[in-house]
C-alpha cells in the first residue's frame, strides 16, 4: 500500500508531466521556506501518452538530465516526493463510522470495493479523514484516492532507477492545491482550473479537502495550435503571438489571435460548466455553513493562467469572480512583493512546489 496522502520530510518535488519535468527543492528558514533549487525540463513526445510510460529508459535519462540541469542549490537529497498522473487516478469522499483509526483503515479497503472500478488487487489504496468546517459530525468523511498498481509501479522503476527514493506519490490536484489555498481551507466551495501545457485540470476543493478532480484534452498547446491555424505559421510564432495580444487586442493582427482563440475558451466554459453541475449533483459530504454552498471563486493557475483577457473571460462566462494563483502563500511568510521566481514563471510551478512543500514539511 502507498501514502499518497501522508507526510514525509526532507524530500524534493518532481512533477512528471507528458510535456516536461519540473523539479523544486525548498528548505526551512525561521519563518516558512525559501527556494532552494528549481528546474525545467522537457519530455520527448511519445515517452509518456495518456499518464502512462511508455519509454521508461528515456524517461530515466530525461530525469538524471533534469536533476544536472537545476538552477539553484544542486540537490544532494535522493527522496522525492512524485506526481501520478491526473487522469489514471480514482477519487472519491466516502461515509464511514466512527470506529478506531486502526479499524477505520481496515474498513476503508472493504468499502472501497463499492467504489473503485478496478477489481481492488490491481490498486493502491489511502485514505485520510476529512474534519468539518461546519457542526460535529456522527460519522467520519473520509477521502479515497485510489491509483492502478502498473501505473504506479512504473513510475516508482523509473525513479529507482534514475537513482532516487520515492518518499511519497501523489495525485497533482492535492499538490496544486496544497499551494494555492491559505492554510489548506476554506469555508466554502472554489473551482481551481490549472490550464496546463498538454491538458486541463478541474479541481474543487471545499472545507479541508478536495473534492472533485477531473481532467480533459483542452490545452495551453491547443490554444497555441489554434493561433498557428488561423495565421499559417510556424509553432514558435503562434506562441509568440499569442502572448503578445491574448483576447485583448484592438489591432487587426491581435483581433484575429482573439477570434482564433474563442472557440477553444468556449469549449473549455462548456466542460468547466458540464463538471461543475455534474459535482452538484453528487456532493453529498459537504459539511460548510448553509450560506457558503456554492462555488464562489475560482483560482486559475499553469501555463495559460496569464494569457492577457482570459480571467475577464473567464468571469464573464462562468459569473464567479477569477484571480490568478498565488503559489506562495503556504510557502513564503511573510509574503514579499516579488517572490524569488516571477509569477509568470511560478505560475506553471505551482504543482511541483506542492510537491517540494510536502517533502520539507516536518511529519504529522
Amino acid at each position: 500500500m502507498w501514502n499518497f496522502l501522508t507526510l514525509e520530510p526532507e524530500a524534493f518535488g518532481l512533477e512528471i508531466s507528458a510535456s516536461s519535468l519540473k523539479i523544486v527543492k525548498l528548505k526551512r528558514k525561521k519563518r516558512g521556506f525559501s527556494l532552494a533549487s528549481f528546474g525545467e525540463q522537457k519530455v520527448q513526445q511519445g515517452v509518456i501518452e495518456s499518464g502512462e510510460i511508455k519509454d521508461e529508459q528515456l524517461l530515466v535519462e530525461t530525469i538524471k538530465e533534469g536533476l544536472k540541469k537545476v538552477k539553484g542549490e544542486r540537490i544532494k537529497t535522493r527522496y522525492v516526493v512524485c506526481s501520478l498522473p491526473e487522469e489514471k487516478s480514482f477519487l472519491q469522499i466516502i461515509q464511514m463510522p466512527k470506529i478506531e483509526k486502526a479499524e477505520l483503515k481496515k474498513a476503508v479497503l472493504y468499502e472501497a470495493e463499492n467504489y473503485v472500478p478496478l477489481p481492488i488487487e490491481e490498486v493502491y489504496i489511502d485514505s485520510q479523514i476529512i474534519p468539518p468546517v461546519h457542526n460535529h459530525l456522527d460519522h467520519f468523511d473520509v477521502l479515497l484516492v485510489a491509483f492502478p498498481k502498473k501505473i504506479v509501479d512504473s513510475y516508482v522503476g523509473c525513479l529507482k532507477k534514475a537513482g532516487l527514493q520515492p518518499k511519497v506519490l501523489e495525485l497533482e490536484s492535492l499538490a496544486t492545491a496544497r499551494v494555492l489555498i491559505k492554510n489548506e481551507v476554506v469555508p466554502y466551495s472554489l473551482l481551481i482550473i490549472d490550464l496546463g501545457t498538454l491538458r486541463t485540470s478541474i479541481i474543487i476543493y471545499s472545507g479541508y479537502s478536495l473534492r472533485f478532480t477531473t481532467s480533459i484534452s483542452i490545452s495551453y498547446s491547443g490554444l497555441v495550435e489554434a493561433v498557428r491555424k488561423e495565421f499559417a505559421v510556424s509553432f514558435n510564432k503562434a506562441e509568440k503571438l499569442l502572448l503578445k495580444y491574448g483576447l485583448v487586442s484592438k489591432k487587426a493582427e491581435g483581433k484575429r489571435v482573439s477570434k482564433s482563440l474563442i472557440p477553444v475558451l468556449v469549449d473549455l466554459v462548456k466542460q468547466v460548466k458540464k463538471y461543475v453541475d455534474y459535482y452538484y449533483s453528487h456532493a453529498f459530504h459537504e459539511h460548510l455553513p448553509p450560506n457558503e454552498r456554492g462555488i464562489k471563486k475560482i483560482i486559475l493557475c499553469g501555463r495559460g493562467a496569464e494569457l492577457k483577457g482570459v480571467k475577464d473571460f473567464l468571469f464573464g462566462e462562468l459569473e464567479i469572480p477569477v484571480e490568478l494563483g498565488n503559489p506562495w502563500v503556504n510557502i513564503l511568510s511573510p509574503l514579499p512583493e516579488k517572490p524569488p521566481l516571477p509569477y509568470s514563471e511560478s505560475l506553471k510551478y505551482t504543482t511541483a512546489l506542492g510537491l517540494a512543500l510536502r517533502g520539507v514539511r516536518e511529519k504529522k
